[in-house]
């Protein structure tokens, strides 16, 4: 498929297969139980062109078309009509109605789109975004489902360039201001390759269907819900994600009754999952011949493996069956998951040894130690450790920045030319041979091989040094989270011209008394304090108790740790312990 496009795959299946489910939209609102709701390649290449015809009076190729409307087929082809246009599709979220959106405000300045697609349901909510901010006209609200997207029309798909942009991927910004990733249709079809070649090997079964209630204005639920199914030719089944968040046990019971399917989740999707389906939500179901669950986009924990899979053994999940996964939106997604037909490794780490940059690893569970779930063995796709101040590769058993290099790496950031330079354009020093040495993406995040295998460390933005010392917050968030069972934020406070850890945590009032509620967070404060010196070798400065839904999340659910820290000197924090 090396000179194939998004479009062309599009007509390619219509053509081959017509008749077949290209997509299904399980829709929970307008029934409990899921109401079915299918379209054929035939069907969507149909509709892709009437819709992109009907985007020819909103502008021209290269011009950008936002995609702002709720999870279901509209928005499948929404995609698909603005890249058959030869827009830059530009996937985002629906605002809350009544509440100002300031990401999806940012966004449309950013890309300015000519057209913004919607659908019937979020139109009143989308239409005050259509502004001009300064610029000749502001773009047209396409309500998509009131088009005749049925009718035969003669527009059949132009011939793309590879290299042409597909989409603008915004980050979620964790770190800084949302950014606008060029991925074109040669990123995607080369990384789904690289990713069904590493999950599935050699070949994919035919009745194989990828489940997916991730949001697709994300960059994984992008790939895995719509992109993925295109490109290998199987079924994709949609959900939503509040569906999910309402009931966890749907995913779940989806998996059941889909032959061979993959699927893709952040960590507390797992956690979640394993907590609120009960054995009446699986009556007469079984896990066994589902392929795999990448577990990806925010910290994978190995305490929640386990969990999950000694929730769903009784119905003959394999534990070989999950997959932590790593990548960004810069590799367009995907870099590395778990050895195929394997369990995913855990391997025990010297916390302190850790910290210093060197990756020792401990045979018995000391004290001062840190457990790291393995992502194995880098294969499609070509990664290094590198010391990010030298550019040189790191050896085995050192921590170093991931860098990734090849045809999934994305173009660059829209419209920011030196901040492209900066992250897409590394070069390293001295390579190894066989090992190119530009360009390199720098993925900002840390890793260590250890035994062959990668282990992800963290963000170096994030990376905390209290008393001289490098600590990771995912580490520490993680220590926290099996005691709290919680969310929470491990940040660094700059006091008296030295650097103090604040901890952040998220701690729901169940059905107790005040007195009670303020005991038992005592209670917690004590073993969160005791344990966090124990295995981190540090002192709490503050432990901070807020409600759930305090801590500020990126798109794809992870803390904002910036946006926490700059809360907490500001004092705008909720407490509920400032009276324990």
């Amino acid at each position: 498929m090396a000179e194939a496009s998004l479009t062309s795959l599009l007509q390619e299946r219509a053509t081959r297969t017509p008749d077949a489910t290209a997509y299904t939209f399980m829709d929970y609102d307008v029934d409990p139980n899921g109401f079915a709701e299918s379209l054929t390649w035939a069907e969507l290449l149909r509709a892709a062109e009437c819709l992109a015809d009907e985007l020819t009076t909103c502008g021209s190729a290269g011009d950008r078309a936002a995609i702002v409307a709720p999870q279901g087929l509209g928005y499948v082809i929404s995609f698909f009509g603005a890249i058959q246009a030869g827009f830059i599709a530009v996937p985002l979220s629906v605002p809350q109605y009544g509440v100002h959106d300031e990401r999806v405000s940012s966004v449309l300045q950013d890309c300015a789109p000519t057209v913004i697609l919607t659908t019937s349901a979020a139109v009143d909510a989308v239409t005050p975004y259509a502004q001009d901010h300064g610029r000749n006209a502001a773009p047209v609200v396409v309500d998509v489902d009131s088009l005749d997207l049925a009718s035969p029309r003669g527009s059949g798909a132009g011939k793309v360039p590879v290299n042409t942009a597909a989409y603008l991927q915004y980050t979620s910004g964790s770190t800084r201001s949302p950014a606008g990733v060029v991925v074109t249709h040669k990123n995607v079809i080369v990384n789904v390759e690289q990713a069904l070649a590493d999950y599935f090997g050699e070949s994919i079964r035919e009745d194989t269907t990828f489940v997916s209630w991730l949001p697709l204005y994300h960059d994984m639920g992008l790939i895995k819900g719509i992109c993925t199914p295109l490109v290998c030719g199987r079924e994709g089944v949609l959900m939503s994600p509040m569906a999910f968040l309402q009931r966890p046990a749907r995913w779940i019971q989806l998996l059941a009754t889909h032959p061979g399917c993959f699927s893709a989740a952040p960590n507390f999707a797992f956690e979640l999952a394993a907590r609120r389906t009960s054995d009446e939500d699986m009556a007469g179901l079984d896990l066994g011949d589902v392929h795999a669950i990448c577990s990806g986009a925010e910290r994978v924990h190995a305490a929640t493996f386990k969990r999950f899979t000694d929730r769903f053994a009784q119905f003959n999940l394999k534990q070989s069956t999950l997959r932590p996964s790593y990548g960004l939106a810069e590799a367009t997604v995907y870099v590395a998951t778990s050895n195929n037909g394997q369990p995913p490794s855990v391997a025990r780490f010297d916390y302190e040894k850790l910290s210093s940059g060197h990756a020792k690893r401990c045979e018995n569970e000391l004290v001062g130690s840190t457990d790291l779930i393995g992502h194995g063995s880098v294969r499609s796709t070509m990664m290094r450790i590198v010391d990010p101040a030298s550019g040189t590769e790191n050896p085995a058993g050192k921590v170093g920045e991931i860098w990734v290099h090849g045809d999934n790496v994305a173009k660059g950031y829209w419209k920011k030319p030196s901040e492209t330079q900066r992250v897409f354009g590394a070069r390293l020093v001295n390579s190894s041979p066989g090992t190119p040495e530009a360009p390199w993406l720098r993925t900002g995040d840390l890793g260590v091989i250890s035994e062959g295998e990668l282990f992800i460390i963290g963000r170096i933005k994030d990376l905390l040094i209290v008393d001289g010392s490098n600590h990771y917050p995912d580490d520490i968030e993680s220590t926290i989270t099996e005691i709290s069972k919680g969310r929470s934020a491990a940040i660094s406070i700059t006091e008296d011209q030295t650097e103090k850890l604040v901890a952040i945590v998220e701690v729901k009032k169940r059905a107790e008394s005040d007195e009670e509620f303020g005991t038992r967070l005592r209670t917690l404060k004590r073993e969160l304090t005791s344990a966090i010196s124990n295995v981190h070798r540090l002192r709490v400065t503050d432990l901070v108790f807020v409600p759930p839904g305090s801590l500020p999340i990126t798109t794809s659910g992870k803390v904002r740790r910036s946006t926490c820290a700059e809360l907490y000197k500001r004092n705008e924090f909720e407490r509920v312990d400032i009276t324990s």
